[in-house]
């Protein structure tokens, strides 16, 4: 299987998956040579470069077609992916899937792993693999986008040359299209008129939700080297997750000659395919027996122009759409092998995983501590954190923070954070704040009986997304639940007052120490009728003891927007700017194991 190699990825971070090449691009001086058909038209001649360096011919493409970023020239000096590959960004749509943390900001903008955001992760891919024209497409909340992205990518920011840029392009109507964006290929379509102006061969597409180290520069040179219309980044897929992924058939030189958008029963079970030829051992190859798209795409400028304005105009999805038309017409669509870890943290749940996944021992899935290829962040100049008699296992901490006599155990807190005495600190991602409140605002705070910035005093927060700014009180319990088997519930006495009254026509269950081992079938099938009816009503007030059931396969979900969090998959989200009074308990309904039906006896 020798023609697998010149489409797979050389590792860029410590991957240890066995199918891909090691090798590294030379750092030699090399020549790139290019077919009249591989450039679909253009022409290639050679000139000799002279100096320090030793004599050499590098080929110089002329195209007829291609139009300089400064209009007066139609020829591309150097076939080398600084000037002539333009990235393309997604930024995606409203960002539902990560609602609460898309209501202020775009999903490109939401923070990540301390001190970072989620554009910084593409946008940093691309300055270490020398792709220096950058847009980032949106039409949501761009305004906290914009802001960061002016501060993080001024001039020379990450090392790349002076005529490279990073750019926000917000949705807009027109004349001539009065809609917003439709979707993925859509968005690129209404900006079209501006990127065939750059004077380049390939438009390089990306995703602003996936967290991944790539060396596109890789990508991209096999794209040439199989004279493809469009390459799609792709990975070994588990059965579990295929169904939420574009999959792929590939023949032995790599080409796709099959490509489905997120297919279901049997079109799922047509996909399947040996793993083993993209150099998988026979155990892997069972647990990953499908190819799965990582909606990464390098595209021929030509290719891009046809397929959207001529082939495939009301095209709205490139995944759905365009990839699958382009198969169909005959296009050379190549899949590109990335052997790596990569995720799609589009939703609260894997956001939440793949944050806490930075704090893994002895080394993370994904470390931002890769000196040769960096994730660049906005300069912020603020000082070191400050711990003081702090017990903190296991955790990441951003810059700025104040941490005092508290514990925090499997954490990443975000920077300028600041955490009270007697905390307690749990699998949780802290965002932090945007700014400091000075100690006369505090005072002033307290004064009237509001609530600073940060988490309260003897507050303990288990699972949870504290979004940015956000005001915890004291002794305020979130997510605070013990897990209970079949045979046995465990509570604990809580210590908030319980100041309301109990309706006449409800039963009052009042469960004391005592009952921290009980067993029987249907007082425990009562009770749980009883809290989850007080949830769906809002009033688990009602149950005096802290008796919380834990349900990990029917996990409730609530949206409690006007009290300041959500639920989603388990995982209590603190919005941005939320005011959590002093004493609030917010109570988490999941099952260990199998708890008997509430109708049983």
């Amino acid at each position: 299987m020798a023609a697998l190699g010149a489409f797979r990825s050389p590792a860029t971070s410590s991957s240890n998956a066995s199918f891909v090449s090691r090798s590294r691009l030379s750092t030699a001086p090399r020549t790139l040579s290019f077919s009249a058909s591989s450039l679909s038209g253009d022409h290639v001649v050679s000139r000799t470069i002279t100096g320090s360096r030793q004599k050499e011919r590098t080929p110089l493409i002329v195209s007829p077609k291609a139009v300089s970023d400064s209009k007066n020239s139609q020829t591309c000096l150097e076939p080398d992916v600084s000037r002539s590959v333009l990235g393309i960004i997604l930024g995606g749509g409203a960002g539902t899937r990560l609602y609460p943390l898309t209501k202020k900001r775009a999903k490109p903008a939401v923070p990540l792993g301390g001190n970072y955001r989620l554009i910084d992760i593409p946008v940093s891919n691309c300055l270490n693999s020398n792709v220096s024209k950058i847009y980032v497409l949106t039409q949501f909340n761009s305004a906290s986008l914009n802001r960061h992205i002016s501060r993080a990518y001024a001039s020379n920011m990450g090392g790349y040359k002076n005529e490279g840029f990073v750019e926000v392009l917000a949705a807009q109507q027109s004349p001539e299209n009065p809609n917003w964006f439709q979707g993925t290929a859509d968005a690129v379509r209404q900006y079209l008129w501006l990127f065939e102006e750059h004077n380049v061969l390939e438009f390089l597409v990306l995703a602003g939700d996936h967290l991944y180290r790539m060396n596109y520069e890789s990508f991209i040179q096999a794209h040439r080297e199989t004279a493809a219309d469009i390459t799609v980044a792709a990975l070994p897929m588990d059965e579990k997750r295929a169904a939420s992924f574009g999959l792929m058939k590939i023949d032995d030189e790599g080409r796709i000659i099959e490509f489905a958008e997120k297919p279901k029963g049997d079109q799922l079970k047509a996909l399947l395919v040996d793993t083993t030829i993209l150099g998988l051992d026979d155990e892997r190859a069972k647990e990953m027996p499908y190819i799965a798209s990582m909606g990464i795409y390098v595209v021929s400028k030509k290719a891009m122009l046809d397929l959207l304005s001529k082939k495939f105009p009301g095209a709205n999805d490139f995944g759905s759409e365009v990839i699958p038309g382009a198969t169909s017409i005959g296009m050379r669509v190549q899949a590109y092998l990335y052997d790596g870890y990569w995720e799609d943290i589009g939703t609260i749940e894997a956001f939440y995983n793949a944050n806490l996944g930075i704090t893994k021992k002895p080394v993370p899935d994904f470390s931002f501590y890769d000196r040769s290829s960096p994730i660049y962040t906005q300069p912020r100049y603020l000082p070191p954190s400050k711990m003081l008699n702090a017990d903190v296992t296991d955790s990441v901490v951003g810059e700025g923070c104040v941490i005092k006599n508290c514990r925090i155990h499997h954490s990443v807190v975000g920077l300028r954070s600041c955490i009270s005495e007697g905390a307690i600190i749990e699998d949780t991602l802290l965002m932090g704040a945007d700014y400091y409140e000075t100690e006369a605002d505090r005072k002033f705070l307290a004064a009237k009986g509001s609530v600073p910035i940060g988490i309260g005093k003897n507050s303990h927060i288990k699972r949870a997304i504290i979004d940015k700014n956000a005001r915890i009180g004291d002794d305020v319990k979130i997510a605070f639940y013990f897990e209970c088997s079949d045979s046995e519930l465990v509570t604990k006495r809580f210590s908030l007052e319980k100041e309301k009254s109990f309706s006449d026509h409800l039963v009052k269950y009042h469960l004391g120490a005592a009952s921290s081992a009980c067993s029987l079938r249907n007082k425990k099938s009562s009770l749980i009728k009883f809290v989850i009816a007080c949830y769906l009503c809002g009033a688990l007030w009602m149950v005096e003891s802290e008796a919380v059931i834990i349900n990990n396969d029917n996990v409730q979900e609530a949206a409690k927007e006007t009290d300041g969090y959500f639920i989603k998959s388990g995982i209590v989200t603190i919005v941005k700017d939320a005011l959590i009074p002093s004493g609030t308990g917010y109570w988490l309904l999941r099952q260990t194991h199998y708890l008997p039906n509430c109708d049983e006896s």
